[in-house]
């Protein structure tokens, strides 16, 4: 660095740095559950507003769930599946 450069600013660090990734099944799971959510509850807000609400007959928040393993997908998709089958 000759000395008419100036230094560069430092960069601040991501805050999402110290969260795990998903792994490639869990993300699946979160794309397969959120596009179905779009789909019967109609819109992005409606979707996003279900799937991070604890659900009592669930047993916890739908995106959790789903994420978690494929058995709380498939109890989620079940539960979206009577919901486009009511409304």
């Amino acid at each position: 660095m000759n000395t008419d450069e100036k230094p560069r600013p430092s960069r601040p660090k991501a805050r999402w740095v110290n969260t795990p990734k998903l792994t490639p099944d869990a993300a699946s799971r979160q794309g397969k559950v959120t596009k179905l959510a779009f789909e019967v509850l109609g819109g992005r807000d409606e979707a996003i507003a279900y799937l991070n609400t604890a659900c009592v007959t669930l047993g916890g928040r739908p995106l959790d769930l789903a994420v978690d393993s494929a058995e709380g997908l498939g109890r989620v998709e079940h539960a979206l599946a009577g919901m486009k089958s009511t409304g």
